[in-house]
């Protein structure tokens, strides 16, 4: 009998183990198959990462956590950066674009280069021709989080009915005869951050 009292005391006293926000990324693009686009990531398989870093996509693997083996993605194309609010205990995100390129659509919303936007609980992501459907599920941790990355069969926008809008590339916002251009080649031209 004392010894179930000293498990039970020691089960009572035992740190209850924090849950983790998490990130869901379920993702398309028309050549994942083919090309080989996502070999790099390790779908269906959750990932803890420390809530100090920021996660950055793109096609430079010893910048970026997570890579897309194309051309067409800047070398670091968007990053994700836990913080939390003032008035809040639950841990946000922000979404950063980091290509001089291309803008990135969260939802509705066109980011430019260096803009951020509050990553919603539920969003659209878009770049060229990739589609990420985010979804982010609230922890108590303050010190991690974690990925869960998806891939799509489907193409994502018609599959969850998000309007079909095309992320415009940085270099043709002011030039009128962009938009005959941009909207002729569905994807962004390769193009180096120097070239400006």
């Amino acid at each position: 009998m004392a010894g179930a009292a000293a498990a039970m005391s020691s089960f009572e006293d035992a740190d209850t183990e924090e849950t983790v926000t998490s990130l869901r990324i379920t993702i398309y693009h028309p050549g994942q198959v083919q090309n080989g686009i996502f070999q790099s990531i390790r779908f269906y398989n959750p990932e803890k990462l420390p809530s100090s870093e920021v996660v950055k996509f793109g096609r430079n693997s010893t910048i970026c956590r997570y890579t897309f083996q194309d051309k067409q993605v800047s070398r670091v194309q968007f990053s994700l950066q836990l913080f939390k609010k003032f008035d809040s205990s639950v841990l946000s995100f922000e979404i950063k674009n980091m290509s001089r390129k291309t803008s990135l659509l969260v939802d509705s919303t066109e980011l430019g280069y260096l803009n951020k936007v509050e990553l919603p609980y539920r969003c659209m992501v878009r770049f060229g021709e990739y589609q990420l459907l985010v979804e982010k599920e609230d922890g108590e941790s303050l010190e991690f989080f974690e990925t869960l990355f998806i891939m799509s069969p489907r193409p994502l926008l018609q599959e969850h009915d998000w309007p079909a809008r095309k992320p415009t590339p940085e270099f043709c916002r002011s030039s009128s005869w962009c938009t005959q251009s941009t909207s002729l080649s569905a994807s962004p031209r390769e193009m180096d951050e120097n070239e400006y």
